[in-house]
């Protein structure tokens, strides 16, 4: 295998966020799986060069996803199984079936027998009796593979804009790699947070359009631009995007700028609050330019009620944000596109891992592998 193109494999993919902090860090996704068609349609859309399929992992072996891979030499194992059993917004259902996509995801692990993997879940995981279940679920595969975590990571201090906390677990071989533990994964985090200011302040209002329509839009040039949105605008090198988003880009053109329609008294109720406070009718957070972004919530599907989730409110515009917002806020780059209704869209963005969670962590797994290259991108 060719050094310089090492292969993942994305389990539980969703839009795609854990992929493209893996195609920044170096690597190559050549299977993405997940059982949802709607919130896995960005990846397809994003990913042109990688293959998606559509499998039910609790119903699928290992054997059946390196046949899907084209039986190719995989190197990772990437997931963020669905958390909603374990999380401390919801019921926390012990019994709640999702819970065991974990062990569905170390299965694959076992079965496939990668040189690494990364699994992402929410805080709820290693609380209680949940974290039993997860040190049960571990010692399956403890034999094979030296294990770090669950470790508490925060994408704001791994470059998002958002307070983010998620929990990790990594396995490596501890053969192929430089040993490491959590201090290591730990000692990523920088004090230098990115602003919401730094994330949104350049991006242009919403627009009115019909809801099927992905919200194209130019960007005013009169905005200020920190270095986090330039690096936002930037054509992606690396095989990754949509020939039209890519296309539009270049035009300096903008998808997500779907409006969310409210009342007059909605938006005087959201412009008269303070920044970092709560509205206490919809229990909306309104962003502070200086601060950061709260955790953003996927809201539930079709299958369980289509209860759409609460979503901040623009500092200083009396308004939600918008689809593309929320995207630069969780990490996503402009040239990625997600979905043309707001709903799906918002649900791609919170279920997601943010891609500068992914990068980072990644590009120090493989920067502590044997036979790395001393030019990861």
């Amino acid at each position: 295998m060719d050094q310089g193109q090492k292969n993942i494999i994305d389990l539980f993919c969703g839009c795609g966020g854990f992929s493209l902090g893996a195609h920044l860090a170096g690597f190559n996704t050549v299977l993405a799986v997940d059982i949802d068609p709607i919130l896995s349609s960005a990846f397809a859309v994003n990913f042109p060069h990688s293959k998606l399929t559509h499998f039910d992992l609790a119903k699928t072996s290992g054997k059946e996803i390196l046949e899907a891979s084209g039986n190719q030499k995989i190197f990772g194992i990437t997931g963020g199984p669905p958390c909603q059993g374990f999380s401390t917004m919801g019921r926390r259902d012990n019994n709640d079936p999702r819970n065991k996509l974990i062990g569905h995801f170390l299965e694959q692990v076992k079965d496939i027998e990668p040189s690494f993997f990364v699994m992402e879940n929410v805080p709820g995981l290693i609380s209680g009796m949940m974290r039993e279940k997860l040190e049960k679920q571990m010692k399956t595969i403890s034999e094979h593979y030296s294990v770090i975590g669950p470790t508490m990571v925060n994408a704001s201090g791994l470059g998002a804009a958002t307070k983010r906390q998620r929990v990790i677990v990594i396995g490596y071989n501890p053969r192929e790699f430089k040993a490491f533990t959590e201090k290591d994964i730990l000692a990523l985090h920088s004090q230098e947070l990115t602003s919401v200011r730094d994330a949104i302040g350049d991006l242009p209002p919403p627009l009115d359009c019909e809801e099927g329509d992905y919200g194209w839009t130019k960007y005013d040039g009169r905005r200020r631009m920190s270095e986090y949105a330039r690096n936002a605008r930037e054509i992606p090198s690396n095989g990754c995007g949509w020939d039209m988003a890519i296309e539009k880009l270049k035009q300096g053109h903008v998808s997500g700028l779907m409006n969310t329609v409210h009342s007059k008294e909605i938006m005087k109720r959201y412009a008269s609050l303070y920044p970092g406070s709560t509205d206490s009718i919809s229990k909306s957070y309104k962003l502070d330019w200086e601060g950061q972004c709260p955790t953003l919530r996927a809201g539930t599907g079709s299958d369980r009620g289509s209860f759409q989730a609460v979503r901040p409110i623009h500092p200083d515009q009396g308004r939600v944000i918008t689809v593309r917002e929320a995207a630069r806020l969780q990490g996503f780059p402009d040239w990625f596109v997600f979905h043309p209704t707001k709903w799906h869209s918002f649900r791609m963005i919170g279920n997601s891992v943010s891609p500068h969670l992914a990068k980072k962590i990644l590009k120090f797994i493989r920067g502590r592998n044997n036979n790395s290259l001393l030019d990861v991108a």
